[in-house]
């Protein structure tokens, strides 16, 4: 049997790796943005990358550019708000309106055996304009090529992964699956009450606890190993790789240091006493702003998984001990990619108002941040890739 995979939407390749770690070939991705797909080749250097808009490449163009006919088809589309049609065309909230669509023209295009979308946890609760459930609206799509469809929300805990994230994953078949989806793997309670048998997740601490000691304005690049790893999940993040990448600390001033000193475990910069320490207006002199986000840099627990790393994880999260924000390295940790998967592009860029503004128009695409917590966390998708070869 063939185990070879397409990736759609694939941004810097978390979906491919967790396929590629369970034995799959990773024929080719598709992406629009350049710095994302730099990685994905850099990481998957096998691969065809395919870089532009999804819409703009023909059936005929796409047939002959992946000439290898893939069994599965994986990949993000974004299904509300995402419109590639006309703003008048109809309603933006309905998948057949957005790039969903493009996904559906793969299977017709392919006919691969699989397809798996996987999107936001919250997608299950939205409707159209007309109230009809979306996620309903996607499996009638794909029955209408001939798949069955399974569904369900999964833990990224539930899979040895240390973060508090939940995502959406819809499996299309072209054959019946008697068990579509992985079975845990890992419980994160603090206190597991019934033996089940289940490993216990690491936690953040446990996580990142061996990568090189810095400080605010320090790090960089690419540098050596300092400690040792001290547990299996370490271990496995080291696997192949004797040294660490893109763990470069964010450049604070001494104020924002020094307002991070104030912040304990589980506090963000709203709870933050001193005056002095308080964010400022910007533009506004050095007055105070009355505007301050609760979920901005909030210090994380060690001892617990990680609140969900985002596309702007690089200003939600303060470091357990440091003080400082999370490098990408340790992002990338918390979302299961092993040390030797290197980011390319900036660590950080500015606005894309800003970037227009000032005509950096190489600048505007996903920074180092933006693609670690954009990507499927790769031992989930692992998880998922193991668990359909045992359907076979």
């Amino acid at each position: 049997m063939r185990y070879e995979v397409l990736d759609l939407f694939s941004g810097a390749g978390g979906f491919s790796l967790g396929f590629a770690m369970a034995g799959y070939k990773i024929i080719g991705a598709l992406d629009i943005d350049k710095w994302a797909l730099d990685t994905f080749a850099f990481n998957h250097k096998k691969s065809k990358i395919l870089l532009g808009d999804i819409s703009n490449f023909s059936n005929e163009f796409l047939s002959d550019y992946f000439c290898s006919k893939p069994d599965i088809i994986i990949g993000g589309p974004p299904c509300q708000g995402y419109s590639i049609c006309n703003k008048n065309a109809g309603d933006p909230k309905d998948p057949r309106n957005s790039l969903f669509r493009e996904f559906l023209r793969f299977a017709v295009i392919f006919e691969p055996r699989i397809l798996i979308m996987e999107n936001v946890a919250n997608i299950i609760n939205a409707k159209t304009k007309s109230g009809d459930n979306v996620v309903n609206i996607i499996k009638n799509e794909f029955k209408k090529l001939g798949y069955f469809t399974y569904q369900t929300i999964l833990h990224a805990g539930n899979f040895g992964i240390p973060q508090k994230r939940q995502r959406f994953f819809l499996i299309a078949s072209k054959n019946t699956l008697l068990n579509p989806f992985p079975a845990f793997t890992h419980y994160f309670e603090k206190d597991n009450l019934l033996d089940t048998g289940l490993k216990k997740c690491p936690t953040l601490w446990e996580a990142i606890s061996d990568l090189p000691s810095i400080e605010a304005n320090e790090g960089k690049e690419q540098m050596q190993y300092t400690l040792e790893p001290s547990n299996e999940y370490q271990k496995f993040c080291r696997y192949k790789s004797d040294m660490v990448f893109n763990h470069l600390a964010m450049k604070h001033s001494k104020r924002v240091v020094e307002r991070f000193k104030a912040m304990q475990w589980g506090q963000s910069i709203s709870d933050v006493q001193d005056e002095s320490l308080k964010q400022r207006k910007r533009n506004g002199n050095g007055e105070i702003s009355n505007s301050c986000y609760d979920q901005n840099n909030r210090r994380m627990y060690p001892d617990d998984l990680c609140n969900t790393i985002t596309a702007s994880f690089y200003g939600n999260f303060v470091h357990p001990y440091k003080n400082r924000n999370f490098t990408a390295r340790e992002g990338a940790r918390i979302q299961s990619f092993p040390d030797y998967y290197v980011f390319k592009g900036k660590p950080t860029t500015a606005s894309k108002k800003l970037l227009e503004r000032e005509g950096r128009k190489d600048e505007m695409y996903l920074c180092q941040y933006s693609q670690i917590g954009n990507a499927v966390p790769p031992l989930l998708a692992y998880s998922i890739a193991k668990n359909l070869k045992c359907q076979e």
